[in-house]
């Protein structure tokens, strides 16, 4: 009877999500706000001594204004983490702000580290993401729309409407990272031999050094 009720909640622990694998380690205190200047731990920042944290680190106008989207892409991620809003310190959450100009494109992108939820609160964008058995899914939004992006997958958003697009998401991790697609194989330091991303995409070596010398900067 016991060796039974032992398998049982084996497989019942085996079986549900740990929440310490599912997204950031849930916090052991109420706050941690981030002691930016220390070290990063291995899941995060030390805390700064409490005596010292005051109201204004629990708010940020980081968001606020519109990001400059002078550049190839036409648009602008402006992110609310741990770096530049210490509170989030192992609380397992962030934001984004994206702006968007007529036609610009965030290009295709993953997260490592967390799932994204987003809301367009104004235009007209398509969102898409690729499923690693290479399903893709996409849907054009309007106003109000939401969409969720799974952890990991590689994702786009593209505006297609007559003016400007605006986006706010929010991620389960307090620095979701972001590995883009384009410079990550093109921009990379030390770069990536051509004769590999030649091979990859089956292409000369100098269409690949024509694609490299568009994110030498």
């Amino acid at each position: 009877m016991a060796l039974t009720i032992f398998v049982f909640y084996f497989l019942l622990y085996s079986v549900l999500p740990l929440p310490s694998l599912c997204a950031d380690p849930d916090p052991l205190q109420d706050f941690c706000v981030a002691d930016l200047i220390a070290s990063p731990s291995i899941n995060g920042f030390p805390c700064k001594v409490a005596s010292s944290v005051t109201s204004a680190d629990f708010f940020s106008n980081v968001l606020v204004h519109k990001g400059n989207t002078s550049n190839v892409f036409h648009s602008k991620v402006t992110a609310a983490n741990v770096l530049v809003f210490p509170a989030l310190n192992t609380l397992g959450t962030s934001m984004n702000r994206i702006d968007f100009e007529p036609n610009g494109l965030n290009p295709p992108h993953s997260h490592p580290r967390a799932t994204e939820l987003g809301i367009l609160l104004r235009g007209q964008v398509m969102v898409g993401f690729v499923t690693t058995r290479n399903v893709f899914h996409s849907k054009v939004l309007t106003k109000g729309e939401m969409f969720v992006i799974p952890r990991g997958l590689v994702h786009f958003i593209k505006n297609v409407g007559k003016g400007t697009a605006l986006i706010v998401t929010s991620f389960n991790s307090q620095q979701p990272e972001i590995a883009v697609v384009p410079t990550t194989l093109f921009a990379a330091k030390p770069s990536i031999p051509n004769e590999v991303l030649g091979q990859t995409f089956q292409v000369e070596e100098t269409v690949v050094e024509d694609i490299k010398s568009k994110f030498a900067s």
